[in-house]
């Protein structure tokens, strides 16, 4: 039985805490806030990969998992169906997923309040030392901290993340506040706007009590829209009191007059089903879009898992479902290995590849809006911006076995073992 530490008591370090767990490991998730995560309530898409990641991480999937949707449909500004395609999907929150591990995972493996301000190894183990100056030693330390993760700051700070030139204002809003028209229009598909330069996605979340019943349930949107990095996203990230939140700002602090801004514009270029949800949405937030990737995931006794490791743009539906692919690769690594840094090379060496190609994919597919901030008709060579509509919605958070090959545009040599 090894000691291992988990920094980040979010979903990924929750799943790969709750497999190094069951897997006979003395496990302790570190997380530096001092209130437990549950009750955020932004979208996540599942896939077959995520459900069984969840379930090996002991999590019950059930029908109460999220809300089921048979197709898709794209609205123009008129809120006319253009497009439509049946495509099965469970949609859920992030909230429901985060009870579902933390009920998974007994409490004295979870500790609030443990900021790690520094970590050390040996060739026997590893310290990390918390901000309240107590010193934890494990045989292997997990960063899951994160895209701003201190962990990896300590160990690459060169690996920074990549403003994508446009921002996301996201939201959830209840059914029961919304006109008959967009319910019926909306609340049975995942939905897709495509105003000129920017994008609108939207889909049926839990309501409150998790319920899925019709009446109860809300609608989580996310809008992308292009804002440069030293004018607009300078602005947005900016509070009423002319305070700066450069890693991005709370939704509390998100100035009211940027919230009205944001709405002013829904109704001018939105589906009125899509405004009329921004219109009703009590507490929009903004998350401004960012690309990672890191040239490593193994150092020495320490693995970077999830966001801290890789940030995909939200386009592909997989920053969850990528972090349950690191949890169980990373454990089986252990199981065979033992916690040692052996096995966190062969991590490394399973999973950059794919890590890579999902950050590309989802580039390739944000390529338009990135487009509008430098000011060209596409990136990427020139390839298709996946503008059509009917394109769109049919690679848009689809499951990884639907995707299309990459195009082989990484410059960056694949070693013998990762070709493995």
């Amino acid at each position: 039985m090894a000691r291992i530490l988990v920094v980040g008591g979010s979903l990924g370090g929750l799943m790969v805490a709750n497999l190094l767990l069951r897997g006979g490991h003395e496990v302790r998730v570190l997380e530096r806030s001092a209130r437990s995560l549950e009750g955020r309530g932004a979208g996540i898409v599942t896939h077959e990969g995520l459900r069984k990641a969840l379930r090996r991480a002991g999590a019950v999937v059930d029908a109460t998992l999220g809300v089921p949707v048979a197709s898709r449909v794209v609205l123009d500004a008129r809120g006319q169906a253009i497009a439509r395609w049946d495509y099965p999907q469970i949609l859920t929150s992030w909230g429901r997923l985060y009870a579902l591990l933390r009920a998974a995972l007994p409490p004295k493996h979870h500790q609030l309040s443990a900021q790690v301000v520094s970590v050390l190894q040996d060739q026997h183990g590893v310290q990390a030392t918390l901000r309240d100056g107590q010193e934890l030693q494990a045989d292997l330390l997990i960063a899951a901290d994160g895209i701003r993760s201190s962990v990896r700051g300590q160990l690459a700070p060169d690996v920074q993340p990549q403003y994508a030139g446009y921002v996301a204002w996201r939201g959830v809003c209840d059914e029961a506040s919304l006109s008959s028209q967009t319910r019926e229009s909306l609340f049975e598909h995942f939905g897709f706007g495509l105003p000129e330069g920017e994008q609108m996605i939207g889909y049926p979340v839990a309501g409150a009590d998790d319920s899925t019943q019709p009446g109860q349930r809300r609608w989580n949107f996310v809008w992308y829209r292009p804002a440069d990095a030293d004018v607009e996203l300078v602005r947005l990230l900016t509070d009423a009191d002319g305070v700066h939140h450069p890693d991005g700002i709370a939704p509390h602090q998100v100035d009211p007059r940027h919230v009205a801004g944001m709405r002013l514009a829904a109704r001018e270029r939105l589906a009125p089903q899509f405004a009329e949800i921004v219109e009703k949405t009590a507490v929009p937030f903004l998350q401004p879009i960012y690309d990672l990737a890191s040239e490593r995931l193994a150092f020495g006794r320490v693995a970077l898992l999830g966001d801290a490791a890789f940030v995909a743009r939200p386009h592909v539906g997989m920053g969850v479902a990528k972090a349950g692919d690191d949890a169980i690769a990373l454990s089986e690594c252990i199981v065979r290995e033992g916690a040692t840094t052996e096995a966190l090379q062969h991590y490394e060496a399973w999973r950059l590849a794919p890590s890579r190609a999902v950050v590309q994919r989802a580039r390739r597919l944000g390529a338009y809006l990135e487009a509008q901030h430098h000011g060209a008709a596409g990136l990427n060579d020139g390839r298709d911006t996946g503008r059509d509509a009917a394109r769109v919605m049919r690679q848009t958070a689809i499951d990884p076995s639907l995707f299309e090959p990459e195009p082989e545009s990484d410059p960056r040599p694949t070693s013998e073992a990762q070709a493995r």
